[in-house]
């Protein structure tokens, strides 16, 4: 098997695994942790969103530990500590066990998720980093299309316990000895395609540049957005006339429209900058806002609406991944992809909890609506600010020169 091709099937594999049993398998369970450990399930869903913070935090050191190391030991010990942690979970009796196993599980997502995928591909095949991320988000979409269901199956036949102990043995038996077949990185060689234009850049370098900020920022305020939609969506399109099969119908949508919009982005915008492609993903998010807060009532306009979200959230993850390496060079990829993505995690977890909060306080979708149609304004605002100071020609000498 071609290099490229065996890292990214490898990384496939991995990624649909541990993005299902991780992430996607929660919500399936959340009902039976609820019932056998006696807790409200403002403690269960805070323990997820525990889980999401941990995982920000610890975003950065994993991405520094997968520059300095790469990917095949960094990622392994992660698919360890995933096993331990939902071996964990599945035997957890009490409040102080649980989100002690979700503690884990937080430190394992950092680890083993996409922003540890990207800076595995980018140290491996840093001329072709671009083409890679898109493939392998492409089969990372269907982790959610075969692990609902799977866990639905599972759940009913064994329970939650048994369920995320098998989740942690296929962690231990499959992901681990993958990701250990991973190849040794090659010696570092000129830097080639966008990120051949500037040179690489030190972590404190990225921090001190506004640039890095603003973009931090707008990918926070969009995965706000996107994580308070996920939990919440069916729900607010029942409150805005819809029928509760029709809201399932129409969600369902989301997730071909997500691969849909990394298909197109791969035929269509392959050689085109990660800015230029950012600049329309982020536009289609206030769009695609607009028209559920005009006619959510309609069943079609929703369909729109889906079908607007879900390109959106497939394209942004592409964006998201390579951005960093086409501005800031792919040296030190890893801990500035990190330390960008920390924020977004941190938002990733406070949005269900802060959507949560509005509805309970206001049962019309209106409020709520309205506030994430203006975070995705205000994120397409700051995307633009970030591409428009990073075009001028000052402003990258200015960074230079005091970077040297």
């Amino acid at each position: 098997m071609h290099q490229p091709s065996r890292t990214i099937g490898i990384l496939a594999l991995t990624q649909i695994v541990s993005w299902g049993s991780l992430y996607y398998a929660f919500t399936i369970m959340a009902p039976g942790m609820q019932r056998d450990l006696g807790l409200a399930p403002e403690l269960v869903f805070g323990a997820f969103s525990w889980s999401l913070l941990v995982a920000g935090l610890a975003a950065t050191p994993a991405g520094v530990l997968l520059d300095r190391y790469g990917g095949r030991y960094i990622m392994a010990a992660g698919s360890l500590l995933c096993a331990i942690g939902l071996v964990w979970l599945s035997r957890s009796s009490d409040a102080i066990s649980f989100y002690l196993a979700w503690t884990l599980i937080g430190i394992a997502m950092a680890l083993t998720l996409y922003e540890a995928a990207f800076a595995t591909i980018n140290r491996k095949h840093g001329f072709d980093t671009r083409r890679a991320i898109s493939t392998l988000t492409l089969f990372g979409g269907f982790a959610s299309t075969l692990f609902w269901p799977l866990t639905a199956r599972l759940d009913a036949m064994f329970g939650w316990r048994d369920t995320y102990l098998w989740y942690g043995v296929a962690q231990l038996a499959v992901c681990m000895p993958l990701h250990l077949c991973l190849s040794a990185d090659p010696k570092p060689q000129g830097q080639h395609g966008f990120a051949s234009k500037r040179r690489s850049h030190t972590l404190a370098e990225a921090l001190r540049h506004p640039v890095f900020w603003t973009l931090a920022l707008a990918f926070s305020a969009n995965t706000f957005i996107f994580s308070a939609m996920a939990v919440h969506l069916i729900p607010l399109l029942e409150r805005m006339g819809q029928t509760a099969s029709m809201a399932v119908l129409l969600a369902a949508l989301i997730g071909p429209m997500q691969v849909a919009g990394r298909i197109a982005e791969m035929v269509f915008a392959r050689n085109t900058p990660p800015q230029t492609v950012g600049v329309l993903t982020f536009s289609m998010l206030p769009a695609a806002l607009l028209i559920l807060v005009l006619a959510g009532s309609q069943a079609w306009m929703v369909a729109m609406f889906c079908m607007l979200y879900g390109a959106s959230n497939g394209i942004l993850t592409i964006v998201r991944g390579s951005i960093p390496q086409a501005l800031f060079g792919r040296e030190n990829y890893g801990a500035i992809a990190g330390a960008m993505a920390g924020p977004s995690l941190l938002s990733k977890a406070a949005g269900p909890l802060v959507a949560a909060t509005l509805l309970r306080h206001d049962s019309a979708p209106g409020v709520l609506l309205s506030i994430l149609l203006a975070m995705s304004l205000v994120s397409l605002a700051l995307f633009l600010r970030a591409v428009a100071a990073e075009s001028r020609p000052r402003s990258v000498k200015s960074f230079d020169k005091g970077a040297a």
